[in-house]
């Protein structure tokens, strides 16, 4: 795309719309537990054994802390993947909103936006003085 004020100006618009666009988001990530439990006559503890499988769980950042969910459905688990897509896409969206800004603050000229109080304010005299 063109490198003019007004296309990018277009595309900063475009980013706009395409934000609030989003459905549901949410940060984080769906992570397999797995392995052996905490029984010892369980079969998973049998040598060669594979273990349990593995238990998808989201887990994401909430004050500081992590915070792991386990999935009530496969209902919960396919709804809580579109979510992290989402937010996926409003990371991109978002880094691509801040670099057309960036460029609209190099390509935009400078305005003179001095008040007409500011104008009037003296100026120091770049006279020395014959003090010394």
């Amino acid at each position: 795309m063109s490198d003019t004020l007004s296309a990018l100006e277009q595309q900063r618009a475009s980013l706009l719309q395409q934000i609030s666009q989003l459905p549901d988001l949410r940060p984080g990530s769906i992570t397999g537990t797995g392995g052996r439990c905490g029984s010892p006559t369980c079969h998973c503890h049998r040598p060669n054994d594979p273990g349990h499988s593995p238990h998808l769980r989201l887990t994401y950042k909430w004050n500081g802390k992590t915070v792991t969910e386990s999935f009530s459905s496969p209902a919960a688990q396919r709804k809580a993947e579109h979510e992290i897509a989402a937010f996926r896409d409003y990371q991109q969206l978002s880094r691509d909103f801040v670099d057309v800004n960036e460029k609209i603050c190099r390509v935009r000229p400078v305005e003179d936006t001095l008040t007409p109080e500011e104008k009037k304010r003296r100026r120091r005299s770049s006279k020395r003085s014959a003090k010394k």
